[in-house]
């Protein structure tokens, strides 16, 4: 018996189970959804897209004696574990640095892709020029 017979003595018998379950893959494929296709894994855009935020720090130009590349020094606050009080913490990031900031400046840095061995940051802006 072909498809369609088995369709319409399954209709006619009142078994819709039947009916669905005798349906082709291009039926069944286009019965789930026009934003997926029948393939495992092959979805057509209805995804999300990545929605990652790049980290932002704000710290001060500790040196620019290199070409394109300063030093920027980042301060935290941490309570000390044992004696309850507020510590600073530094960590110095080499960042890339097209803006022409110069030692002391405050200035805003963002991740970015490894652009040499140890610089991993680019100087976003400049929010306040070091006093002169």
């Amino acid at each position: 018996m072909s498809e369609e017979t088995k369709e319409e003595v399954a209709t006619e018998r009142g078994d819709e189970g039947a009916a669905e379950a005798t349906q082709s893959g291009q039926a069944l494929a286009q019965s789930q959804g026009a934003g997926v296709d029948a393939q495992a894994g092959d979805a057509t855009g209805s995804e999300a897209p990545r929605t990652g935020r790049r980290s932002e720090k704000v710290g001060v130009v500790a040196s620019d004696k290199m070409e394109k590349t300063c030093v920027v020094r980042v301060d935290r606050l941490i309570k000390h574990p044992k004696y309850r009080r507020y510590v600073r913490r530094t960590s110095k990031f080499m960042a890339h640095n097209e803006k022409g900031a110069t030692v002391g400046d405050k200035v805003r840095i963002v991740e970015t892709r490894p652009l040499s061995a140890h610089k991993r940051w680019r100087v976003v802006e400049i929010i306040q020029k070091a006093e002169k």
